[in-house]
Formats: structure tokens, C-alpha cells, sequence
């Protein structure tokens, strides 16, 4: 069976496959549990770009978009579950997101000696979910998808995390369990009145008048709050940086890079499509809840000394700016949303992924215990830095192209929020570049002579290279995603009221 006829299907199956078949890995086997991993992971960047190179933004004009790549078979129909999957321009963007994450952190998990088997399992099995949530067009399996995505992160961290792990780990899985609950009585109430788990047929009855503008609002906010928990959104985020902290690297990047854009991406394709006048009267208070993602996020990322805790307090911030460019209700600002949760995922998987290089040798992410790093490991220094340089804004990155759309398209509409936006920028600017400086640069500290060894082998590097290149090449040629984007950002609008362009 050719996976290319079928990508969608396959990029679930991937993982979902390597997941079984690791299961049947002798326990010493270390190195088939780890092409088996990188593997599968390799197939969904294959996959990925296959449905994002082959989709047709000129059939999504014409109201052709879900039709693409689609795959649906009957599952329970009396109740009107069906497994359909399906892709526009954001969830495909998304997909490439996963699937560049996910080959990052199965390359940077080679170093794992301790149950690599389950640990890789684990990880298939947390990917599947996530493949699983931007592909299905039903809301059931949306729903199963999401809890499947979210469940393995508590024994990732529980047993191979550091410090505080079984905190972290529980208090994690509290807040996102809470959060689900809430979304999941919003998807009930929609389908009390719809009578339909798919996500079409419930968008068309929802325009007939099904749902109305008091019902509306009392599902909105269950689906804002509820995916809004694993945005995080403010005052929902405290779980989010500890889970980074205790995190072993692979999962740190899936945390920060993937699992957080569940909750953006849920506020965008359920709540704001299956609630657009609910979308209308509650999203400008999104767009003083972000405010204190950014300006809180970024003075407390300012006042951390451990080196995750800072990238930690630095996503919660950025996923403000996400926050924001969706409460804006223009084109340009919630393109610009959907394209930084793009490069804030591939950005944040980097900057995992150095901190864990380091921290696998130093045993320490304490700015005071660091320093002059850069003499002993130049090439993760200069990575580090430059991942500092994209967090920043820096032209020529992903993430600057993002941000600026989301101010030029904010702005109109939500002017104070858009000026703190700006001001958060400077904040972020000022805790990388210490950052920098204190871990990596100024008087090398005698403790790390011959403890601590570069990336040096071609192996070593390509995660760390793959990312950056990532980012450099989506940063200067912006238009390969954002015309996707585009496409899949103009139907979701122009059903809310209000919206202008």
C-alpha cells in the first residue's frame, strides 16, 4: 500500500505502528527501539510535506479545502461518529510542525539509555494524538485524539523528568484533565442541539440558526477556557513551566513545541468556527488575558536563573502573541497567530534540545553555575545563540515575520494590548541576550575543562541544524506557509460578525 495515497491516514499510522511494534523490541534491543523512532518520525516529515506541497490553495478558495487528502469510514453511525479526517491551510502547517518536532526529538532522544524502549513508545503514542487532533474532522475523535495526546506526557515526566518531576507531572495532568472536562461539556451542548459529531454538518446547522446567540456564549467560554488551560492562557499557564523544567528534552519539545498549540489551535477550530457570534462578544477579553501572558510571562522569565524555567516562562509569553493575533479577528493577525505557533514550535524544540545537551554533561541549568560554555562548545553556543536571536524577533527568522503581522493586524482593533505587545518584545530581548551571555560567554569557569564536549559528529549536529534551518528558510521565505495559512484562516472569519478583513 502506497502511504502517499493515503497521507493522512498514514502520518496517524506512522506512529501509531511504531508504537505496537515497540512493544515486541527486546528490552536490549536499544538500537532497533531507536530506528524504529526515527523511522516513523522521518515517514511523517515525508508525509507532511507531501500534503503541504500537494495542497491546492485555489480548491480551498472554492470551498474545497477539508475535501483534500480526506479519508472517512462509518465508525458508529446510529450516533453519528465517523472517522473523517481531513486538512485546510492551518492544520496542515500544523501537521509539518508535529512532524519536524517529533524527528528532532527522536534524534535528540538517541542519548537516553534509561527503558529507551518505552520511552520512544510513549512518545509514538503522544505523537499519534497529536496527528490525530489536526487531522480529524469529527468531534469525537477529535476529542479521543486530544486525551491520547496528552496522557503520555505524565509518565514522560513522572519517570524519566528531573527535578520535582512527580509535582510536575501531576499538576500537569490536573490542569489539563480540568481543562478538558470543560471542553468537552461545550462539544456536548453542541451536540444536543446538532445532533452530530462532524464538523461540517454541525458548522452548517450552527449558520441555520441551531445554536443560538445565548447558547453561543454559554459554549464559548467552555471551549476558551477548556483549550485555553493548554495554550496555557493566563491565569491557566502555572502548570506549563514546571512541566518544562521537570521534562526530559524529547518531551520538553513536544510540551512546549506541539502540545501548547492543542489549545490554540482548539480555541481556532472549534470554538471560533462552531461558535462565531459567542467568538465575537468573548474574544476581546482574550486580548487583555493575553496581556499578562506577555508582560507577566516575560518580567517573571527575567527573574528565573534556571535555564528551562526561563524558556519555560519565555512560551508562556509567546503563546500570548498567539493569543492576541486570534482576538484580533483580521487576516493579517490571525495568519500571523497561526504562522508563530509554527515557528515558536520549531523555535522552543531548539532551545530544549541545547539546554538538554549541556545539561546531559553539566548536570546543572543554573545561569550561576554556567559560563564561558562557548570556549568548550562553540557549536552548541552559536545554535544557542541564534535560537535566542529568532526568540528575539530578529529579522530573517520565522518568528519575526509572525509577531509583525500580528502587531500591524492587532493594532486597529486592540491598540493598548498591542503596545504592551511591542514592549514584551524588549522584555524577551533582554532575559535571552543575559541568558547568552552568563551561560555561554564571558570567563570560561575551570570546572568545565575536559567535563564538558561539543557537538561534534555530523549525528550530533542534525537536529540542531535541521531546526535552524527550519526557521531561517520559513523566516525568509514566509510565503511557503502563509498562503496555506491563508487559505484556511479566511473561512473560520468570515463567519463571525463583525470582521472586516
Amino acid at each position: 500500500m502506497n502511504p502517499f495515497a493515503e497521507p493522512l491516514l498514514w502520518m496517524i499510522l506512522a506512529p501509531a505502528l511504531a508504537t505496537l511494534a515497540l512493544l515486541f523490541v527486546p528490552y536490549e534491543n536499544k538500537a532497533l527501539a531507536r530506528r524504529i523512532s526515527v523511522g516513523a518520525s522521518f515517514l511523517t516529515v515525508l508525509l507532511a510535506l507531501h500534503v503541504c506541497v500537494g495542497y491546492d490553495t485555489a480548491l480551498a478558495a472554492q470551498g474545497e479545502d477539508f475535501s483534500q487528502f480526506g479519508y472517512a469510514r462509518d465508525w458508529v453511525p446510529s450516533l453519528g461518529i465517523h472517522l473523517r479526517l481531513g486538512v485546510d491551510g492551518i492544520s496542515a502547517v500544523m501537521c509539518l510542525l508535529t512532524a519536524i518536532v517529533i524527528f528532532a526529538g527522536s534524534l535528540v532522544s538517541c542519548t537516553v539509555e534509561d527503558r529507551p524502549k518505552e520511552f520512544y513508545l510513549l512518545l509514538m503514542a503522544l505523537v499519534t494524538g497529536v496527528f490525530g487532533v489536526f487531522t480529524s474532522l469529527d468531534l469525537f475523535f477529535f476529542y479521543f485524539f486530544y486525551e491520547l495526546a496528552v496522557i503520555p506526557m505524565y509518565l514522560l515526566i513522572g519517570v524519566w523528568g528531573s527535578t520535582n518531576k512527580q509535582y510536575a507531572s501531576m499538576k500537569l495532568t490536573l490542569y489539563l484533565t480540568a481543562g478538558a472536562v470543560a471542553a468537552l461539556l461545550g462539544v456536548a451542548l453542541i451536540y444536543s442541539q446538532t445532533g452530530s459529531f462532524d464538523l461540517a454538518a454541525m458548522r452548517d446547522a450552527i449558520a441555520s440558526g441551531e445554536l443560538t446567540l445565548g447558547d453561543q456564549n454559554l459554549v464559548f467560554p467552555l471551549l476558551l477556557f477548556g483549550f485555553g488551560a493548554i495554550a496555557p492562557m493566563w491565569p491557566l499557564h502555572t502548570w506549563s513551566p514546571g512541566g518544562h523544567a521537570a521534562a526530559p528534552s524529547a518531551a520538553s519539545m513536544l510540551h512546549a513545541g506541539v502540545l501548547m498549540k492543542l489549545g490554540t489551535y482548539g480555541i481556532l477550530r472549534i470554538a471560533m468556527t462552531l461558535c462565531p457570534q459567542g467568538a465575537a462578544d468573548w474574544l476581546p477579553l482574550v486580548a487583555v488575558l493575553c496581556c499578562f501572558n506577555i508582560v507577566y510571562g516575560g518580567y517573571v522569565a527575567m527573574a528565573q536563573r534556571d535555564m528551562k524555567f526561563i524558556i519555560g516562562y519565555s512560551s508562556s509569553s509567546h503563546m500570548g502573541y498567539v493569543l492576541l493575533g486570534l482576538a484580533a479577528l483580521t487576516t493579517t493577525a490571525t495568519s500571523g497567530a497561526v504562522f508563530l505557533m509554527f515557528a515558536h514550535g520549531v523555535m522552543t524544540a531548539l532551545a530544549f534540545a541545547l539546554i538538554g545537551f549541556f545539561y546531559d554533561q553539566t548536570h546543572t541549568r543554573n545561569l550561576e553555575d554556567l559560563g564561558g560554555l562557548a570556549k568548550q562548545m562553540p557549536f552548541i553556543g552559536t545554535c544557542f545563540a541564534i535560537c535566542c536571536m529568532a526568540s528575539a524577533g530578529l529579522p530573517g527568522f520565522a518568528n519575526f515575520a509572525s509577531e509583525l503581522m500580528i502587531i500591524v493586524g492587532s493594532f486597529e482593533r486592540y491598540p493598548v494590548p498591542t503596545v504592551l505587545a511591542c514592549w514584551g518584545i524588549v522584555v524577551t530581548a533582554t532575559y535571552l541576550l543575559r541568558a547568552v551571555r552568563e551561560a555561554f560567554f564571558g570567563p570560561p569557569l575551570e570546572r568545565w575543562e575536559g567535563v564538558v564536549a561539543d557537538a561534534t559528529t555530523p549525528f550530533q549536529r542534525l537536529p540542531f541544524a535541521f531546526l535552524i534551518a527550519v526557521l531561517v528558510i520559513t523566516g525568509c521565505a514566509p510565503f511557503l506557509l502563509l498562503d496555506l495559512i491563508e487559505s484556511g484562516v479566511r473561512p473560520i472569519l468570515d463567519q463571525i460578525p463583525g470582521v472586516v478583513g
